[in-house]
């Protein structure tokens, strides 16, 4: 099978946003969008797992500039549909963007304005779930069994169970969680439904899909159909899987072009980070338990996920993470260890792959596992910020910018010790050489 990958996804830099949090635009009210509720929680309070912070998609336009600045080009969203939870994976709508975002005109006048700044937008989509607040779920919570909806979803009994937290839902749901009720992705209703979504806002200009968990529909000819009908609507959409393992069944060109490559994001923390990393928050998380990794298991790890497992036009198309909304920031997991965080910044802008940066990470943005880590991000407080480390970021992003061997070459792993590792990439006879030493003092080698 030919594998053919979005070109302009060899050349981005991510960077996630998680709306709530990212930025609160003084004008909303003034450019006459509907007024925000008046209990939002103080922007920068400690988050907490129901409290809205009136993050909206008005502030993150009016902070592309500073993106731009960084060298970002592709944005992640995380989920932006109509939702009664702050990460709003609990859709409630699929075709209305939240009102607290200000609806699908400030949708519209981002994603013009990130066009117009040269980035990408990938939405996140969640489609093995809905919400109690999804039309067609809240249907068979009034009308019962009686409800034309029943099939929409796998309900096992009547009344459906959705509140009481103290008896499990009769029905099949993400995890347990009763607010979180299971597509029946088998229902030609649904599926129909689904991959309208996913063309819907592809013609509105998106420019891919996250796709949230999933594994969990765990039918690849639902998943070809997907990517048939996305890239009907655009050719170039790009498709990316929230895969935390080995995604050879999803990545043989036929269904998402690329994973969420938390692979490299634990060997990265496994070898920076070292025994210094802080457990008590990963363990709890996808991440699982960071392994500690000397230069050779590094060197090892890195060439297994950039060599052996994927063709390479898939690994030039991985979504490289060091973290994320589902993840404990990088900084609090290397106990603040800004070398070692700058470390897996070098490794992560010169590995193949697009990197892709969790808002907050380039000015040192601490946190511990979800919620904590989906703090505000402090703009009135540019006091708290790394700026050197900033500063590094923005330089390896303009390094990989220009050296196309950074962003198309192979990947060749030249020297390996407990301390250093050394790969090449080469690319139309163009080589770098990157050498990354964790040791405190200079190392030499041949």
């Amino acid at each position: 099978m030919t594998i053919s990958i979005p070109e302009w996804v060899q050349d981005a830099v991510f960077y996630q946003i998680f709306p709530d949090r990212f930025a609160f635009s003084r004008h909303f009210e003034q450019d006459g969008y509907p007024a925000k509720p008046n209990h939002l929680q103080e922007w920068g309070a400690p988050p907490t797992v129901y409290g809205f912070q009136g993050g909206d998609l008005l502030g993150a336009a009016e902070k592309l500039d500073y993106l731009v600045d960084l060298g970002i080009n592709a944005i992640y969203l995380n989920p932006i549909f109509q939702s009664a939870s702050n990460h709003r994976y609990h859709t409630h709508d699929y075709f209305t963007v939240d009102p607290i975002l200000g609806g699908n005109q400030a949708f519209a006048v981002f994603l013009q304005a990130a066009h117009e700044r040269g980035i990408r937008v990938v939405l996140d989509g969640v489609f093995n779930h809905a919400s109690r607040g999804f039309f067609q779920f809240n249907h068979l919570l009034e009308c019962g069994e009686e409800s034309p909806y029943r099939d929409w979803f796998h309900a096992h009994g009547w009344p459906l169970n959705a509140y009481d937290t103290q008896r499990p839902p009769n029905y099949e749901a993400w995890w347990g969680i009763h607010s979180l009720p299971k597509f029946n992705t088998d229902n030609t209703a649904v599926r129909e439904f689904l991959w309208s979504v996913g063309a819907h806002w592809l013609e509105k200009g998106i420019d891919g899909w996250r796709l949230d968990v999933p594994n969990e529909i765990d039918d690849d000819e639902f998943w070809r159909e997907f990517r048939r009908r996305c890239r009907a609507v655009n050719p170039e959409a790009y498709i990316v899987g929230e895969l935390w393992g080995d995604a050879r069944r999803w990545l043989q060109g036929d269904q998402f072009d690329a994973q969420m490559n938390y692979m490299f994001s634990r060997a990265a923390l496994g070898f920076f980070g070292g025994h210094s990393v802080d457990q008590s928050d990963s363990t709890h998380t996808g991440l699982g338990y960071i392994q500690p990794l000397n230069g050779h298991q590094f060197a090892d790890e890195l060439n297994r996920i950039f060599n052996q497992m994927y063709a390479p036009e898939i690994v030039l198309a991985q979504m490289n993470m060091l973290g994320s909304h589902d993840t404990p920031r990088i900084m609090t997991v290397v106990n603040e260890d800004v070398t070692a965080v700058s470390l897996m910044f070098f490794c992560q802008m010169t590995a193949p792959g697009s990197p892709n940066i969790y808002y907050g990470d380039e000015i040192g943005l601490p946190g511990r596992r979800d919620p904590d880590c989906r703090r505000a991000f402090p703009w009135q407080d540019e006091a708290s910020w790394n700026h050197q480390l900033l500063a590094q970021i923005q330089a390896l992003i303009r390094l990989r910018r220009e050296i196309p061997a950074l962003r198309r070459g192979n990947f060749n792993i030249l020297y390996a010790d407990d301390a250093v590792v050394v790969y090449q990439r080469q690319y139309e006879g163009q080589t770098a050489v990157i050498a990354l030493n964790t040791a405190t003092d200079n190392q030499s080698f041949s």
